[in-house]
């Protein structure tokens, strides 16, 4: 049987760390935060069952296990840039989009059939990307993101439309009929975007140690999904809840 290989993104994020020497290093690299780097790679160490780094000071050193880790994992991402760049030189009609998985499932799957009728000649192909995107968008063309600044270095940015982000509650959620419960109940929250209801609750004036954090989910989809099921209050941005807020969900 053919032993199972660890997940690609865990190898990606510990290959960043070890290359570039510590974890925020690779979370500005990859563009994510520096919890999600931390996790996927005890993720990793706990699959393996190997200690991959160890601490020196304020910094990373990789253990035996973990150079030889690094050493096969380098070699393997560096075949794969050089082959989806081959790929993509010998299929130049075919666009390779890659956007969040919550951003693809809620606004731009229901948009397909529209960007068909208006784009006939465009062959597109959908990558999911859960937990962010590295400097060179390896394997991609183009990204499609909810996101801010700071961008990684060497990206081309265009800003399709200003962030429209705000609490969202089932209307079966008491505090969809009185809005001042809105700070008394507990709310729910995303690993992807933990400044959203600090940064919201600044922007409106609110002391943001006055939130009382509920359940925390790993993806916006799933926080949208416990939103919808009356689980709490929830925030979100406007395009991925539009069509629910119109359908009165």
């Amino acid at each position: 049987m053919t032993a199972r290989l660890p997940s690609l993104n865990a190898l990606r994020a510990f290959e960043a760390a070890a290359r570039l020497g510590g974890v925020s290093q690779a979370a500005r690299e990859l563009h994510v935060t520096h919890g999600a780097v931390s996790r996927q790679i005890r993720l990793l160490e706990a699959e393996l069952g190997l200690v991959l780094f160890s601490r020196e000071g304020r910094g990373l050193r990789l253990t035996p296990a973990g150079r030889q880790l690094q050493e096969a994992a380098a070699a393997a991402f560096a075949r794969l840039q050089d082959a989806t760049a081959r790929l993509r030189r010998d299929t130049p009609s075919a666009l390779v989009l890659g956007c969040p998985g919550s951003l693809l499932a809620r606004w731009m799957i229901p948009r397909m059939e529209r960007l068909g009728r208006d784009l006939p000649g465009l062959t597109l192909h959908l990558a999911a990307q859960e937990d962010g995107f590295d400097r060179e968008l390896t394997g991609l063309d183009a990204a499609l993101l909810l996101a801010e600044p700071p961008w990684a270095s060497g990206w081309q940015v265009r800003e399709l439309a200003p962030e429209r982000i705000g609490p969202v509650v089932s209307p079966r959620h008491p505090a969809n009929h009185d809005p001042r419960r809105l700070l008394e109940e507990p709310l729910l929250h995303t690993a992807s975007r933990p400044q959203a209801w600090p940064v919201w609750a600044a922007q409106h004036g609110i002391d943001p140690d006055r939130l009382r954090y509920g359940s925390g989910f790993e993806h916006l989809y799933y926080l949208l999904e416990a939103a919808l099921a009356g689980m709490g209050v929830a925030i979100a941005p406007e395009p991925l809840v539009a069509a629910d807020l119109a359908a009165g969900r």
